[in-house]
């Protein structure tokens, strides 16, 4: 017997037999609909009070009949979000609206979304004839244009256009356009931003994290197809951004193949997962995206480590995901009471594996607390680099040791702690470190499990906080940095403020930032600039031995 989908509750053994006599119709390839299938669905329509709709193949075969409201139509799942690249699904929807009305956005979203051949609407009268008919295709399309285009409504019985070679020559733009876009190792992306308009400054606020967050997009190797901001009263609890927007992203989404949308927020687990199913794209939110980035770059076993640690407490409140193969029970020894679901078993081994990893974390602490012991035991003082992320600490280590360490325009280029022996001009040497940067919104898990890391700079004698002169949020990052260091109990340590990327500066803004107390600017490609610098360095820490008290040191700079 032939299924019918959809709102089949209260239907009577002759609309059923109705709605199943839809499936014997045939379209020939180069029309979209015909007499006969239009006649059965406003039968159809009339004997159930509700739109009928039928998703015919290119084959002209109907493979599905589906039954809706008296105002609205679901369609049943019929796969993945989109079909292969510059290709469409190879179904077309024909159905009825009981009240003469043209398209609606249900409609446009489907054809849309689901990636159909074509949408067409036949629209009866108050006798349940026909009386317009209007359909809608999809079409590539710029940024100021819609994905999709509409013909009608006109009066019902007009001519069509030639189906098969209307959908071929679409299938055809499609697929060069395809062919031209250069395609990101992890794919493309949509950035979203939403804030409260209610917070002094949220317009900035906006502009300044989306910058942020597409430099860390770019950092993960994303391509960036669009951004969207949204400032609301308050944040949608289901989809964060409303109902409405987040449809119009999952138009965008789909007219630029972008396949993941990321959110400048972190997002609760309820909220990923209903934008996901509502969407069908891959969700991510700033913290997963930091924690990717890290994952990338760790290159020590501690900084694996820490990462690993800091990735399953993200992702144990996530592991609810409902799935048909965690329904299953299984028992036996180890199981409890009559057993335990898949998904349990899931929490209960990651559970297990952060308190290994939290071990073994501990044994590498206390192994560098003992290095760290020894270094102060030297009378050797030690200096302490640390910042904003991409602010410059790396090349400012490359110009004063030399260590040849990597240095990129990227954010997080360098995750693991590096030591190197610095010779001032006095003749003595000091220990400059590197550290993972700082950023604003840190993820707590990772701040977590990268503080024993933050705290080899505890026992350092001078703190060299290098930050981006010439960055527009210089005044952020340099906030997010004196937060963080409070938040490490590292405000007490003297502090040497260095202003990186001189030479991009303006000669005024350049000695104005020169006058500042406790602050200097520093210039790689400058000699002199890291001349001065060691010189200041070598004033502010006159000698090794003996080990000069850091109430002295703070005096000095």
């Amino acid at each position: 017997m032939p299924e019918i989908y959809g709102n089949v509750s209260g239907l009577g053994p002759q609309a059923q037999h109705t709605l199943e006599r839809i499936y014997r119709r045939r379209v020939p390839a180069d029309r979209i609909t015909t007499p006969e299938l239009v006649r059965s669905l406003a039968e159809a329509s009339r004997e159930t009070k509700r739109q009928v709709g039928a998703l015919v193949h290119r084959s002209g075969a109907v493979e599905y009949v589906v039954v809706g409201t008296a105002t609205g139509l679901m369609l049943p799942d019929i796969g993945r979000l989109r079909a292969a690249e510059g290709r469409f699904r190879a179904l077309r929807l024909v159905h009825t609206h009981l009240f003469g009305e043209p398209l609606t956005r249900d409609d446009l979203t489907d054809l849309t979304r689901l990636r159909l051949d074509l949408v067409a609407v036949v629209g009866l009268d108050e006798n349940g004839e026909p009386r317009s008919q209007s359909w809608a295709y999809n079409v590539p399309s710029s940024e100021s244009e819609l994905p999709y285009r509409v013909s009608g409504p006109s009066p019902y019985g007009q001519p069509e256009p030639n189906f098969s070679e209307l959908i071929a020559s679409l299938e055809q733009e499609f697929a060069r356009r395809g062919r031209t876009r250069e395609v990101a190792k992890d794919g493309r992306a949509i950035l979203v931003h939403v804030g409260s308009r209610r917070t002094p400054g949220a317009g900035d606020r906006a502009r300044s994290g989306l910058a942020e967050l597409q430099a860390l997009a770019r950092t993960a190797g994303v391509e960036i197809a669009d951004t969207v901001v949204q400032l609301r009263d308050q944040v949608d609890p289901k989809f964060v951004l409303g109902r409405g927007k987040l449809e119009e992203v999952i138009l965008r989404a789909i007219d630029l193949d972008a396949e993941t949308l990321i959110f400048d927020q972190e997002l609760s687990p309820s909220q990923a997962n209903g934008i996901a199913a509502h969407t069908d794209l891959k969700v991510v939110d700033r913290t997963q995206l930091i924690l990717d980035i890290f994952a990338q770059r760790a290159e020590s076993s501690d900084g694996k480590l820490q990462v690993e640690l800091a990735q399953l407490k993200y992702a144990l409140p996530r592991l609810g995901a409902r799935d048909d193969s965690l329904s299953r029970l299984t028992g036996g020894i180890g199981g409890r009471g009559p057993g335990e679901t898949k998904l349990e078993i899931g929490r209960r081994r990651a559970r297990d594996r952060v308190t290994r990893l939290e071990r073994e974390l501990a044994q590498l602490s206390k192994k560098r607390s003992e290095q760290r012991r020894r270094r102060v035991t030297s009378s050797i003082p030690v200096v302490a680099l640390v910042g904003y992320t991409n602010a410059g600490k790396s090349t400012l280590l490359n110009a004063l040791t030399g260590a040849g360490v990597l240095a990129e325009d990227k954010l997080f280029a360098t995750l693991d702690t590096r030591a190197r022996r610095l010779r001032l001009p006095s003749g003595d040497f000091v220990v400059l470190t590197d550290t993972v940067g700082f950023i604003r919104d840190m993820p707590k898990d990772l701040f977590a499990a990268f503080r024993a890391t933050f705290e080899e700079i505890a026992d350092a004698d001078l703190l060299l906080e290098v930050v981006d002169g010439a960055s527009g949020e210089r005044d952020d990052h340099v906030e997010a940095t004196e937060r963080l260091l409070e938040q490490l109990e590292l405000g007490r340590i003297p502090r040497l403020r260095v202003y990186s990327k001189a030479d991009l500066l303006p000669d005024e803004e350049r000695r104005r930032l020169d006058e500042e107390p406790r602050a200097t600017t520093f210039s790689a490609h400058d000699d002199g600039s890291v001349k001065a610098l060691l010189e200041r360095l070598a004033a502010i820490l006159p000698s090794p031995t003996p080990r000069t008290p850091r109430a002295e040191i703070a005096a000095d700079v």
